[in-house]
């Protein structure tokens, strides 16, 4: 079996696949930054355990993440889990996509999982609006590459420095509300927060294919795919997306240690 491992600034998510890339069980933890190699190994262990899995059964891991000190952490651990190196996400290797950008290392690892499996799964040109600790809006042009986006702060973030700097503001449920015009303070933050965000992604979205759409008369419209934590409550705000799916960036590592796995071996053939 493989295993995926995203690991956000505040969630990381596992997903466990098939060697031909049947996800057969998803999982999300918190990610504490200060979880060492054996407090990470004991977490596994008991996810698998809790499913009737073993730990054993898995030959193959990626690892794509944005806290480094947690990704050697992670490296550490399924080294001595599956007895060899995992491979370790990064736009340094060739992850079977081309970075049009200036600076291409600069692109985070869980940025590019997306693109890929974005292409992969929808075709090009596609946008994906990933809802975690930051938004991200990651593009594929007509061509099959990734050219960038933008990055803002998210949903869950921008309400937790809104709670704290508010003093008559406290938290709510970070739910759809039933009308854009809040009637308590409550739902005017619902509002906000959360049609708040659509809006947003929808503004920038919006440029964006207009940005593409202008560099040739024959481009097509990107489909347009949304991802992560708050995609659902997201998409209930707004018909910006074509597709909403929360496997997408599991499935974009899975593909990148694919094409690793291929290249392989077509250099031993």
């Amino acid at each position: 079996m493989f295993l995926s491992v995203d690991i956000g600034n505040t969630q990381t998510t596992l997903g466990l696949f098939q060697l031909d890339g049947t996800l057969l069980r998803q999982w999300r933890m918190a990610t504490d930054h200060t979880d060492t190699a054996d407090e990470l190994h004991e977490r596994l262990f008991g996810y698998f355990q809790m499913f009737g899995l073993s730990l054993s059964d898995v030959t193959d891991v990626a690892v794509a993440g944005v806290v480094p000190i947690l990704s050697q952490s992670w490296q550490r651990m399924l080294r001595e889990v599956v007895g060899s190196e995992p491979l370790m996400v990064d736009a340094t290797r060739d992850c079977g996509i081309a970075i049009n950008m200036p600076n291409p290392r600069e692109v985070g690892a869980d940025r590019i999982a997306n693109a890929i499996s974005a292409r992969n799964t929808y075709g090009a040109p596609v946008i994906v609006v990933d809802f975690g600790t930051a938004t991200n809006i990651d593009v594929v042009d007509a061509s099959g590459a990734f050219r960038g986006g933008a990055i803002m702060p998210g949903l869950l973030l921008s309400a937790q420095s809104l709670f704290a700097r508010a003093a008559k503001l406290s938290s709510v449920p970070l739910i759809m509300p039933p009308h854009a015009l809040g009637n308590s303070t409550e739902t005017a933050v619902q509002s906000g927060m959360v049609i708040g965000a659509a809006a947003q992604a929808e503004g920038l979205v919006r440029r964006i294919q207009d940005e593409l759409a202008a560099e040739g008369t024959d481009v097509p419209r990107a489909t347009v795919v949304g991802t992560g934590g708050f995609s659902s409550t997201i998409a209930e705000a707004t018909d910006l997306f074509d597709a909403v799916d929360p496997d997408l960036t599991i499935r974009g590592i899975y593909q990148i240690w694919r094409h690793a796995v291929e290249k392989h071996a077509s250099r031993e053939a």
